[in-house]
């Protein structure tokens, strides 16, 4: 049994999502350097970590910060709508899973990661749209509160091409917004 628990971690690491014929592409390439900074939520899949009968999180932003050790600690904070704005956070920690950068793998709760697919980027990094290779997870983000129009469609065109399905997408309320 000892053993067991000692090979666990080892068995989920190897759990890695490999791209194939029936998961969404990515990007490519994604500078990490260029996509560290803080990013607003501009829309997502309805999650049970941001939304149940007593949590809808407003007010997303994910802020990312390169460490010297390669990995990039995240920081997600929102305001819950149903509890007066309270602040909700929630820290964690990603690596790279592909050398393109465009595959990352994140954990809030150690050894558990989850599968964090760059499906779509602004070439100026204004905008990602960001997924899970079950299609199970969707976000659109941005670098301000509220994208254009225009922008919002070319975001969720990527997703309905990559086979998400967008009529799931929720918009997200942001100051101003």
């Amino acid at each position: 049994m000892r053993h067991l628990l000692l090979a666990l971690p080892l068995l989920l690491g190897a759990c890695v999502t490999e791209p194939g014929p029936t998961t969404p592409r990515t990007v490519g390439t994604v500078d990490l350097q260029r996509y560290v900074g803080t990013w607003y939520e501009v829309a997502r899949f309805p999650t049970s970590f941001q939304d149940s009968g007593s949590l809808r999180c407003d007010d997303v932003t994910a802020t990312y910060t390169a460490r010297p050790d390669g990995r990039i600690d995240v920081v997600n904070r929102c305001r819950n709508g149903l509890a007066g704005g309270a602040p909700r956070v929630a820290e964690g920690v990603a690596y790279s899973a592909a050398p393109d950068n465009d595959r990352l793998r994140v954990s809030f709760f150690w050894p558990f990661y989850g599968d964090y697919w760059v499906i779509g980027l602004d070439p100026d990094y204004r905008w990602a749209v960001v997924g899970a290779p079950g299609r199970d997870y969707l976000w659109v983000l941005s670098r301000t509160p509220q994208m254009t129009p225009a922008d919002y469609a070319a975001a969720v065109a990527i997703a309905a091409r990559e086979g998400f399905d967008t009529n799931r997408l929720r918009r997200t309320p942001q100051p101003g917004g």
